[in-house]
């Protein structure tokens, strides 16, 4: 509507110019290619942001949703090409737009996706996150799958030696059947639920390289966000201009930057007065 009816020179000429690129092959492309793989990803992307998550088929999902990414890699172009705001083959016909368009978009994009995916969710991790789902106590304690709960206590050598070990070994049988056949733990929904009912009912004493474990287990995401944040916030801290800045420096202005809801409780007078303080020492 600017840009047919009797506006300002200039605006006129922009909105043509945004309805041209709109209208591009470029854009449709583009925008086809990513609505096919956000339509991919996004069962991924919500089951991953549930609240009570289900890791077991999280880990599913992620397995599967990388194996159909990897399988629109190698047959998805010309399926891509021939859906109907797509179909402009003689675009792309010449050897420069061909390789252009499949080799430095459409392959380009889902490589980085499937990498990002690995990185995230490597063996080792998505392994780990299967042990861990077999503490969840819904449905009776269903999952529970002792040899893995083993083996995620191995990932803690510091916490689990030998003897601790064989220790939990004998623990967990007689943990998972006073679990089943008390009533306080049939309605559980979540490890975390597991734990604060574990201490209520002094369970935590009984079985305590038990409870340990799991408190591993929940202190490991929150673990893992906060090292995000550190490198996330490192990107902001140590910038061009403080590249030379020492350890101590860096690791200060860290926890000041992540921290920062709490620093902007205290008064710039509390601060000024501290200074005060360890001058006269």
């Amino acid at each position: 509507m600017i840009g047919k009816k009797d506006s300002v020179f200039d605006d006129k000429g922009k909105a043509q110019g945004i309805l041209y690129l709109l209208e591009s092959f470029d854009f449709v492309f583009m925008a086809q290619l990513m609505t096919t793989i956000f339509g991919y990803t996004n069962n991924l992307c919500l089951a991953l942001q549930r609240r009570d998550q289900d890791t077991i088929n999280a880990m599913r999902l992620v397995t599967l949703t990388k194996d159909q990414l990897q399988k629109m890699r190698e047959d998805g172009w010309e399926i891509l090409l021939n859906k109907p705001s797509c179909k402009i083959k003689t675009f792309v016909q010449q050897v420069s737009y061909l390789h252009h368009f499949r080799v430095d978009v459409f392959i380009k994009v889902i490589d980085l996706l499937l990498q990002e995916l690995d990185n995230r969710f490597d063996e080792v991790n998505m392994e780990l996150l299967r042990c861990m789902a077999c503490f969840n106590p819904k449905d009776g304690f269903s999952s529970f799958d002792k040899e893995k709960v083993l083996k995620l206590a191995t990932f803690y050598p510091s916490d689990f030696a030998n003897i601790d070990l064989m220790d939990l070994e004998c623990q967990l049988d007689i943990f998972i059947g006073d679990m089943r056949s008390d009533e306080d733990f049939q309605n559980l929904r979540d490890i975390s639920s597991l734990l604060v009912k574990s201490v209520e009912t002094k369970r935590d004493v009984v079985y305590s390289h038990v409870v340990l474990l799991i408190k591993l287990i929940l202190i490991l995401p929150v673990a893992t966000a906060s090292i995000e944040r550190v490198f996330s916030g490192m990107t902001f801290v140590k910038n061009k201009l403080r590249n030379r800045m020492g350890d101590q420096h860096l690791n200060d202005c860290l926890v000041t930057f992540i921290e920062k809801d709490v620093f902007l409780q205290v008064s710039d007078d509390d601060v000024v007065n501290r200074f005060e303080e360890m001058k006269t020492r």
